[in-house]
């Protein structure tokens, strides 16, 4: 089973040098959220970057496994709170009624997921035809073979990769979602 980080421990999630280290307009850019994208944010953590994607794009969709962390993006996420929507819950309980979302943001969370297959259908799901989902994972707990396999998982449900690359800390996929789901 994965483990997620604890909401108490939600500081090293949100501090100054990770908003050094981290690019979050470079991300923004590679993940193709712009000023009209309804963007589908996984494990949103204590809003790192839901801030920064609700100041790009028309609104963000918030899911957030812990109750602890939710809080505290709620509250992070105050200011633009009507761009805003959470909704705590596990993204393989999560069930959309249809695509809403142009972009879906996958950042260091997907290695978390304890039901991979049936988030990568509810995404699949969320996702419209044409969107975009980008997935960033963490090197250190993230193989290469890994990343391979949740991409493979996700070309399953009719996503096409469109572009990757890794440094040292990460791994990256960008894929789009074309809807031939093979089966």
């Amino acid at each position: 089973m994965s483990r997620v980080c604890p909401s108490w421990l939600s500081f090293i999630l949100y501090n100054p040098l990770r908003s050094r280290l981290i690019d979050r307009v470079k991300i923004l850019d590679e993940s193709r959220i712009g000023p009209e994208s309804v963007v589908l944010e996984i494990g949103a953590g204590n809003g790192f970057f839901t801030e920064a994607i609700a100041k790009r794009a028309k609104k963000v969709i918030c899911i957030e496994l812990q109750e602890g962390m939710a809080k505290k993006l709620k509250k992070r996420t105050g200011p633009c709170s009507d761009k805003v929507h959470i909704i705590t819950a596990d993204i393989a309980a999560y069930s959309p009624e249809g695509p809403f979302a142009d972009v879906c943001l996958l950042y260091y969370c997907f290695h978390e997921v304890a039901n991979k297959p049936v988030a990568a259908v509810n995404i699949g799901r969320a996702v419209k035809k044409g969107g975009t989902l980008a997935v960033y994972e963490p090197t250190v707990e993230v193989g290469r073979k890994d990343m391979q396999r949740t991409i493979a998982l996700f070309e399953e449900k009719g996503f096409h990769k469109e572009a990757e690359h890794s440094s040292i800390f990460s791994r990256f996929s960008r894929l789009r979602k074309t809807g031939a789901e093979n089966h």
